[in-house]
């Protein structure tokens, strides 16, 4: 979503600045054409009092899939694999409360508080 910002206010900038014909708009042009190339379907929405609200949207081409989206039997998610990515995104800064935040009395690393349940522990297999 940010990148999509960064394009968008580059087109302005361009376009303010008169620089339809310059090489830069060619690319800009270029990159939107490959990036919208999947972009299709239908959007409802509800209008109401000079609100818009989606509710509901298909596409041929959407990512969405029902079996990756929910959690009930049959489904898709291997839900073991948030533990992981939970871990590696906070990598960061559980490092950095174990270094430089959580010092206890004398200096001492203050215990962390787990991310896995009690009597699931990395020494019966998990994690």
């Amino acid at each position: 979503m940010r990148f999509k910002t960064l394009v968008s206010q580059a087109y302005a900038d361009l376009i303010y600045n008169g620089l339809w014909f310059s090489q830069l708009h060619q690319d800009l042009m270029a990159f939107t054409l490959s990036n919208q190339q999947y972009v299709s379907g239908t959007v409802r929405l509800k209008l109401y009092k000079g609100h818009a609200q989606v509710v509901g949207r298909k596409s041929v081409h959407s990512l969405y899939r029902h079996e990756l989206a929910t959690y009930e039997e049959g489904d898709q998610y291997d839900s073991s694999a948030a533990l992981g990515f939970i871990k590696i995104h906070g990598l960061g800064q559980t490092t950095q409360a174990k270094h430089q935040l959580l010092r206890g009395p004398g200096g001492r690393p203050l215990e962390l508080p787990s991310i896995i349940a009690p009597g699931r522990g990395e020494a019966s297999g998990a994690g």
